[in-house]
């Protein structure tokens, strides 16, 4: 059995009206779990934290 915690899905707060968005479980041990909303059974992606903050912050970076 084991101690690791389940992922706690969330969706983003800029998550789209047709449901076109991705949840992120943080709360996970050394790494950012993904997946697609639409597709919570499909593949999950894992991402080193540092990984994951580092593709938010230039997400959040205006363009242009």
């Amino acid at each position: 059995m084991s101690d690791l915690p389940a992922p706690l899905w969330r969706k983003s707060s800029r998550s789209t009206a047709d449901g076109n968005c991705v949840e992120v479980a943080d709360n996970l041990v050394g790494v950012v779990a993904v997946r697609d909303s639409k597709d919570r059974d499909g593949a999950t992606l894992v991402f080193a934290p540092s990984a994951w903050c580092a593709f938010v912050a230039a997400a959040r970076r205006p363009t242009g």
